[in-house]
């Protein structure tokens, strides 16, 4: 059985069990850090198609960090 990873897990929760407006992912672009709501990262990434999930550095709930990559 394959295990879903912390991400996967929040990203889930926030689009079926949560409001998906409450949240905020940043992820790099470039040498630069983006903040948009999960929404908007979903429409912009075509569903993690032309943006990964490895870019992903936060993911934010209100004002509570929720995910955060390991460095």
């Amino acid at each position: 059985m394959v295990r879903k990873g912390k991400l996967q897990e929040i990203m889930s929760r926030a689009l079926h069990a949560d409001n998906p407006r409450l949240y905020t992912v940043a992820y790099r672009d470039f040498n630069e850090l983006r903040e948009v709501s999960l929404q908007e990262f979903l429409r912009l990434s075509e569903d993690f198609q032309t943006i990964p999930a490895s870019r992903i550095v936060y993911v934010k709930r209100l004002d509570e960090i929720v995910y955060e990559k390991v460095k």
